[in-house]
């Protein structure tokens, strides 16, 4: 459940805020006043935030300002004045967007949503899992998975593993393998590939499936 802070001074205002975001699966906490409701925003994990301009103690403004030297999360900025020089300068320091008062509460859960979605978007890494029918393998956590089950595999036969299936539906020679996994300073000869391809077979036959298929002539081939 995201978290939103709302930091509002008019209390009717930031409840049926509170009330419309928390109907749409959000979890909302207010403060009425501005430098309790920065001391939250900077100590607390939230998503995002709802930050009224005019508050007493500190402004909109200056709860952004700081907000930005600290944390990426978007700011909302709410206001009753409406005037560009307001917008610009709440735009410029690194809000992500200004509402004018009145506003309508759902158009205020809408642009929740955009806004959590982008931010979301940008800073989720791309998985570099590679998952194949029933295996799946991290090469982050340098773990193979069958069917969420666990695969204990030695480091040569991850490596080995991990290569093949990163290059699917190809074949591979026994001599290409041999000096990406082992390297040129091996202490061993091609042979050794054989062995592990068989010893990978037989840890992944658990899934019932086939994954490393024997090209003649040439060597193995990952199907994906």
């Amino acid at each position: 459940m995201k978290k939103i802070l709302i930091i509002e001074d008019d209390r009717e205002i930031a409840e049926l805020e509170r009330d419309y975001l928390d109907a749409n699966g959000f979890d909302c906490d207010i403060d009425t006043w501005g430098t309790t409701g920065l001391d939250r925003a900077l100590n607390e994990d939230y998503s995002l935030f709802i930050i009224d301009v005019m508050l007493p103690g500190m402004d909109g403004f200056e709860i952004a300002r700081r907000i930005r030297e600290k944390k990426r999360a978007p700011i909302i900025f709410l206001s009753a004045r409406g005037d560009d020089i307001d917008k610009i300068r709440g735009l410029g320091l690194g809000a992500d967007d200004y509402m004018t008062k009145p506003f309508s509460p759902n158009e205020l859960v809408a642009r929740v949503k955009a806004h959590l979605s982008r931010y979301d978007a940008l800073t989720t890494p791309p998985s570099s899992i590679l998952k194949i029918r029933s295996l799946s393998i991290n090469p982050d956590a340098r773990t193979a998975d069958i069917n969420g089950q666990t695969i204990s595999l030695t480091a040569k036969e991850f490596d080995l593993l991990y290569y093949l299936a990163s290059h699917p539906n190809r074949a591979l020679s026994r001599e290409q393998i041999f000096d990406r996994i082992w390297g040129m300073d091996a202490i061993g000869d091609i042979s050794t590939v054989a062995v592990h391809i068989q010893r990978v077979r037989d840890k992944l036959a658990v899934s019932g499936e086939k994954f490393i298929d024997t090209v003649w002539g040439v060597g193995y081939r990952f199907s994906g």
